[in-house]
């Protein structure tokens, strides 16, 4: 896998790798994490190996896929964001699409790292990747990540469901997205 790192002010965005296994488990053997993530988290470590190891995959054979975020400030794992390419699963009706994620550890929520960091994965899937159109996806209830999503220019776009979870579906094209960076 080649070198990739992004900087933020505040993160450092970079491959998942091996060695974020201790943070991967935090993350996602904890209860409050998966409220909104059909409330199954992880109870073995060895789930989130396979998951560390179908990222690389998934960089592997798509070209992306979500990145560890670590804070600058103390060098700590503390989840992960960025893109994916969904072309395994069906959402909204929708299949082979490109979306924005964030997810990470309690003790990190409202210091607004999943807006800055999803801002730079934005500028890297319109810029880098020169893509066409970026979606996102929240659980109704999920009142944090839904303004997430909207704050960083994504656009309300219709009600569905997941699995008899209510959700909201958005999406930011090229076009809307070079109007916001002029």
């Amino acid at each position: 896998m080649n070198f990739f790192k992004i900087e933020t002010p505040n993160l450092i965005l970079r491959h998942l790798k091996p060695r974020d296994l201790k943070g991967m488990f935090e993350l996602d053997s904890n209860p409050l994490v998966h409220k909104y993530l059909g409330n199954k988290p992880n109870t073995r470590i060895e789930q989130s190996k396979k998951d560390i190891a179908f990222n690389v995959q998934q960089h592997k054979e798509r070209g992306i896929a979500r990145w560890a975020t670590v804070e600058k400030s103390s060098g700590n794992f503390i989840g992960w964001s960025g893109l994916r390419l969904n072309n395994d699963l069906t959402f909204n009706n929708k299949t082979n699409f490109y979306d924005v994620g964030y997810r990470f550890i309690p003790r990190y929520w409202g210091k607004g790292y999943a807006t800055e960091s999803s801002l730079a994965a934005i500028d890297y899937f319109f810029n880098t990747m020169e893509k066409e159109l970026l979606c996102g996806i929240a659980e109704t209830g999920n009142g944090a990540s839904n303004r997430v999503l909207q704050k960083i220019g994504l656009i309300f776009i219709n009600d569905f469901t997941i699995d008899g979870t209510d959700a909201k579906w958005y999406e930011l094209n090229r076009e809307n997205y070079a109007k916001t960076m002029s």
